[in-house]
């Protein structure tokens, strides 16, 4: 992973959002935790309130790969990039790589994360994958997350190879939603390449912890 100070340098180089961002929402500018990478996923059973089923991440593993993204539905970082996501997830899914959405956010104090309007979100923006609700929070905290959007690509034996950044558009910055930090990941485990040594963090929203 990248050094905290090259991370810091990084974040104070980073363009003003809007002003909605910084003072109406008053949100937290908060980059993925740097672990060591290269640890077991941890499992989980947790419910996707559209379907009314609970799953566990060995049913939803894909043969290739697996991408946990931990998401909200009013995280602006997160709208910016959704459906440059779910385009990505239905070129990869194909290729064997599963998408898992997990909402950690503790929606008694932010509705707008609700079950009800993740069931929303995810119509809306068309999902091929589960969207699934973390309410105790355990999910989040046992994979280190942080922010929102928070990326965890999983290689086919279930170990973690890349916590980086899905590209490098951001809410105000004027770059154009490809994934191309994401696909250069999911290409390099395709191919059986290393992953690159230094990734960028993804960065966003903090996750909205209970208090």
């Amino acid at each position: 992973m990248v050094s905290k100070s090259r991370i810091s340098k990084w974040l104070r180089n980073l363009p003003i959002c809007s002003i909605f961002v910084q003072i109406n929402l008053r949100m937290a500018l908060t980059p993925t935790s740097s672990i060591q990478l290269g640890f077991k996923a941890p499992d989980f059973q947790l419910p996707e309130p559209l379907s009314g089923k609970n799953f566990g991440l060995e049913e939803l593993e894909g043969n290739k790969g697996t991408l946990i993204l931990f998401i909200c539905n009013h995280c602006p970082y997160v709208i910016h990039i959704i459906d440059g996501i779910v385009k990505l997830a239905a070129e990869y899914q194909k290729k064997g790589i599963s998408f898992i959405a997990i909402n950690s956010n503790d929606v008694a104090n932010y509705p707008e994360d609700s079950p009800e309007n993740m069931n929303l979100f995810a119509i809306k923006h068309k999902f091929t994958f589960p969207y699934l609700f973390d309410e105790l929070q355990e999910v989040a905290k046992s994979y280190d997350a942080a922010c929102t959007p928070d990326f965890n690509l999983l290689d086919e034996n279930g170990t973690v190879i890349y916590r980086g950044r899905f590209d490098a558009a951001r809410p105000g910055n004027g770059l154009i939603v490809n994934g191309d930090d994401m696909k250069d990941a999911f290409d390099r485990l395709l191919s059986g390449k290393d992953q690159l040594k230094e990734q960028l963090p993804s960065i966003g929203c903090n996750i909205k912890w209970k208090e």
